[in-house]
């Protein structure tokens, strides 16, 4: 038996600037924070560094012909902020330009729609050098590149992003420091998340500046499918506390023109909040196209008892945390199968965040921006590559979106994540997340079983249901 996606429904792959595109110092471009970040001892698995990753920006029209081949409706990428704008301020460089030029119009070619990203995480290293996102003029900096791309890919590119995984860049980055630019701040981290809600709002207003009336607007969050380990007060209050630092410090300005009153309440002993200003929240509430949504895995927390166990909410061992405010939780791994990050693979996590927003932003489409998952992927002895405990996540996460869109979500459209194998963050090469198999020493790409059975998927709109 089959059950069919809405007509229309958008089936994509995504990959992000720094995680595949390679040519690190090539045609004017210069270092992110993730430049130098890969670069500090320790701070990546095996000292690995983006400078060639998969080398998608001198085999462009070799990858996109692949997608082609896999019937891809769409495909979601970034643009690297330093390639475009290299230091963070005056004008574009034309050959930076002309990269995503020539990919985008190779996409139009194929029939293909281009979905793009101002931010994947790759600020320009002389921002960083003066204060980096805790400092508002960041922000200011982000419109003023978002007008840039705007005005020359505008005609061409139909659905624009501004920010991917905000909560990431904020907390990782500048609070846990196991992302670039490794500063362990609480009260840096949370100025970092209040100016990338700015910047946000400041780079749709940009945008609308010089995009054509048909354009649409979005951004990309990862929210958090909270779980309490219990039903006590204790267990209940801590996941309230991560919902607020993972989800509502973002949808609170974003959709509703305020940040939660529990956040600033829980994080007053880090911070005043003095850092936002006037008619922040309104420039923040800027009117939204789609919102995306990236999901992997739940968190399942309960309030810290006087031995709390190793800290386990899937992003990484450092010894800061990234949940400033949050000193009173504990975060536990959830129950069942585990994917090669160790997240837990329950799509039961997506289907309640989606029918959550189908809630709480009601008229507001939804769009799966990110989903999928790293296993230790190997080619057999004849080169290909089997991949069922891929096949089988994707499966049950598509079932939530099927399940998610009968109970009336406004779903429009579902992106791997990811098309390539490629530089996964701290973790380097080491993790697969893609539907095509990259051998890193050589570059060739070898689609896996997944990637035929997405292309099945995306060629019809039918989803087996055993």
């Amino acid at each position: 038996m089959t059950v069919d996606f809405p007509p229309g429904f958008l089936f994509g792959a995504a990959t992000a600037a720094y995680q595949v595109e390679g040519a690190a110092a090539e045609d004017g471009r210069t270092p992110s924070i993730w430049d130098t970040f890969c670069r500090a001892p320790g701070r990546v698995l095996g000292g690995d560094t983006g400078d060639t990753a998969t080398d998608h920006y001198h085999r462009r029209a070799e990858d996109v012909r692949l997608m082609a081949e896999l019937g891809l409706g769409a495909y979601r990428f970034s643009v690297s902020w330093p390639r475009v704008q290299p230091t963070g301020r005056g004008p574009a460089s034309p050959r930076g330009l002309d990269f995503y030029r020539a990919l985008v119009d190779d996409l139009l070619a194929h029939g293909i729609r281009p979905v793009l990203t101002l931010y994947h995480w790759d600020l320009p290293q002389e921002l960083e050098d003066a204060g980096g996102w805790p400092e508002r003029d960041t922000a200011h900096r982000f419109a003023d590149y978002a007008r840039l791309v705007g005005e020359a890919l505008g005609d061409r590119v139909e659905l624009w992003t501004t920010l991917n995984e905000p909560w990431c860049s904020a907390f990782l980055g500048y609070a846990a420091g196991v992302h670039a630019p490794g500063r362990t701040d609480d009260e840096g981290a949370l100025r970092a998340a209040h100016h990338l809600n700015l910047a946000h709002g400041l780079g749709a207003r940009a945008l609308r500046t010089v995009l054509p009336p048909g354009a649409r607007l979005s951004v990309a969050l990862n929210p958090a499918a909270v779980r309490a380990r219990t039903a006590s007060p204790g267990d209940q209050d801590a996941a309230r506390r991560v919902d607020a630092l993972a989800t509502r410090i973002f949808t609170g300005p974003m959709l509703r023109g305020a940040y939660p009153e529990d956040l600033l309440a829980d994080t007053a002993a880090i911070t005043d909040w003095s850092f936002v200003r006037g008619d922040d929240t309104d420039v923040i509430r800027h009117p939204l196209d789609a919102l995306g949504i990236n999901y992997y895995a739940p968190t399942v927390v309960s309030a810290a008892t006087d031995n709390p166990p190793p800290r386990a909410d899937g992003h990484g061992g450092g010894e800061a945390s990234p949940w400033p405010g949050a000193g009173g939780v504990a975060f536990h791994r959830p129950p069942g199968k585990l994917t090669a990050m160790d997240w837990a693979v329950d799509p039961t996590g997506l289907y309640d965040l989606l029918t959550r927003f189908a809630r709480e932003a009601p008229g507001l489409p939804l769009i799966v921006t990110e989903n999928g998952a790293a296993y230790d992927d190997k080619p057999g002895a004849d080169g290909t590559v089997d991949d069922p405990e891929r096949i089988a996540y994707l499966h049950a996460h598509l079932e939530a979106v099927l399940r998610a869109l009968g109970d009336g979500a406004d779903v429009r459209g579902y992106f791997l994540w990811s098309l390539l194998d490629n530089f996964e963050w701290a973790y380097g090469y080491s993790k697969r997340f893609g539907a095509v198999y990259v051998d890193y020493a050589t570059l060739a790409r070898t689609p896996k079983s997944s990637a035929r059975w997405y292309a099945r998927l995306a060629r019809t709109g039918r989803l087996p249901i055993s």
